[in-house]
């Protein structure tokens, strides 16, 4: 593992703990625990689903070493303000990114996400933010919890459109990672995500019915023009 071997080299290891996020990237825990630290959970940002630095802030003891920030769904996580917070408590900071897409394929995943941006009802749509690769489009259910989003993922699939639950159980609520704390954004953020396809390969047929099945549980079916994006 990368993360093991760079907090190994930079002298991380048995007594030392490193904050993380717990929404998703189990590897990133297994890759601390593999270095003989501690990992310890920080809450997130709800619009980037990155490690929140207030939260990574709080959770700095005097037993912290070092912070792996985890870049998400092709948003970038606040490293700037991540540094500010290694450099006040002298501690590593870490990124594990995404592998990124050649030019034109990232392009037109940024149309087709464009063109879901304006089309869906009923659901949350992600904030763009500079830089967004959409690695995935990930969207919010609103709802009472996972039955909502599920049930709403299941309905979609019946109509055609592939979709999946990004993080369906928090690293800090698997048995080998289990900790008795609260982070609610990271939670709420497991109970409501869903990734929507968003492949530089789709179609316009294939991108109106992803709308579509969407729109019909979500809200008002959008019937407009399939114009907006190259395929």
């Amino acid at each position: 593992m990368r993360t093991a071997a760079l907090l190994r080299a930079a002298g991380v290891g048995a007594g030392d703990e490193v904050v993380v996020p717990a929404f998703g990237n189990v590897e990133v825990a297994e890759a601390v625990t593999a270095a003989g630290a501690q990992p310890v959970f920080a809450d997130i940002d709800p619009v980037t689903y990155c490690l929140d630095a207030t939260a990574v802030d709080a959770a700095v003891t005097g037993r912290t070493a070092a912070v792996v920030a985890v870049h998400r769904f092709g948003r970038s996580a606040d490293v700037g303000r991540l540094h500010e917070v290694g450099r006040r408590h002298g501690l590593l900071v870490l990124e594990h990114g995404e592998s990124d897409a050649p030019h034109d394929e990232l392009a037109r995943r940024r149309e087709r996400a464009a063109y879901l941006d304006t089309r869906l009802r009923g659901v949350r749509t992600p904030d763009g933010g500079a830089g967004h690769s959409y690695q995935q489009y990930v969207v919010r259910v609103p709802g009472n919890g996972r039955p909502d989003r599920d049930a709403f993922a299941r309905a979609v699939r019946a109509r055609g459109v592939d979709c999946r639950v990004p993080v369906k159980t928090p690293v800090h609520r698997l048995p080998a990672f289990r900790r008795y704390l609260s982070l609610p954004e990271t939670e709420r953020a497991a109970e409501e995500t869903l990734a929507l396809p968003v492949d530089a390969s789709l179609t316009r047929r294939e991108m109106h019915r992803i709308v579509a099945a969407c729109n019909a549980l979500g809200g008002p079916i959008v019937v407009g023009s399939t114009a907006g994006f190259g395929v």
